[in-house]
C-alpha cells in the first residue's frame, strides 16, 4: 500500500459546496465590504490562485478569519446547503476497508464537517479543521505527527491549487479532483501526482479497479 494515510479536503472535494458559495458570496461581500463577484467572472476566477482571487476581491488577510467564521455559521444554519458528492461515501468506505487511514484537513469547522460527512465521519481517524486559507501545510504536518506516518507514505487530495502547494511544501504526494472550486486546467498546470476526473478514480488509483 503506497499511501497508508490519505488526507482529504472537504469543500469541493467530498462536499458539493461550490453552488452554495456562489449563491451566498455576494451577501457576504456586502457584510464585509469586499468586491462582489459578477456571474460572468466566476469561471475566470476558477483559473486563478487564491492570492490573486483575494486581491481581485479586495480582501485583506486580516479579514479572512472573520469571513470564514461567518460563512461556517451560515452553512451550519442551512442544513441542506452542501451534500456529499455522489459516490463519496462509497469511496471513503472502500479506502477504509482496504486499510487506508483517513484524515480530514479543511477550512470548515469540525462540526460542519461531521454533519456533512454523516455516517462517513466515523471513517476518519484525524480531523484538522478551521484551517486558515494558507495554513494547510502546518495542519498536514500536525496530522503526520499524530498519525506517525511518513510524508512519503501520505497522499493529500483536494480541489484547489493551494492544496497542491501545501502538499508539496510538506513533502507529501498530491491528488487533484476536477469537480471542485478550481478549474481542471489550473490544477493540471501544476502537474499533481494524480488527477481524478471521477470520484471512482480515487479508489481505482489507490485500491485497484472494482471487480464486477
Amino acid at each position: 500500500m503506497p499511501y497508508p494515510l490519505v488526507i482529504f479536503d472537504l469543500d469541493g472535494t467530498l462536499v458539493d459546496s461550490f453552488p452554495w458559495f456562489v449563491r451566498n458570496v455576494n451577501d457576504v461581500a456586502d457584510r464585509f465590504a469586499f468586491r462582489k463577484i459578477a456571474e460572468h467572472e466566476i469561471e475566470g476566477l476558477r483559473h486563478r490562485p487564491a492570492r490573486e482571487i483575494l486581491g481581485h476581491l479586495g480582501i485583506p488577510l486580516w479579514k479572512l478569519p472573520r469571513i470564514a467564521r461567518h460563512m461556517q455559521r451560515m452553512m451550519a444554519e442551512d442544513a441542506v446547503s452542501a451534500p456529499l458528492f455522489d459516490g463519496a461515501a462509497e469511496v471513503l468506505s472502500a479506502l477504509a476497508s482496504a486499510g487506508h487511514r483517513l484524515a480530514l484537513v479543511t477550512s470548515n469547522s469540525e462540526a460542519n464537517a461531521r454533519a456533512k460527512l454523516g455516517d462517513s465521519a466515523t471513517l476518519f481517524a484525524h480531523f484538522a479543521c478551521a484551517t486558515s486559507i494558507f495554513g494547510k501545510a502546518a495542519k498536514f504536518r500536525r496530522v503526520l505527527k499524530q498519525a506517525r506516518v511518513a510524508a512519503s507514505e501520505t497522499l493529500a487530495i483536494g480541489d484547489e491549487t493551494r492544496d497542491i502547494d501545501a502538499a508539496r511544501a510538506t513533502g507529501i504526494a498530491c491528488g487533484a479532483v476536477t469537480w471542485g472550486y478550481a478549474a481542471p486546467q489550473a490544477l493540471r498546470a501544476l502537474q499533481p501526482d494524480f488527477v481524478f476526473d471521477h470520484m471512482d478514480d480515487i479508489a481505482g488509483a489507490l485500491i485497484g479497479p472494482r471487480a464486477d
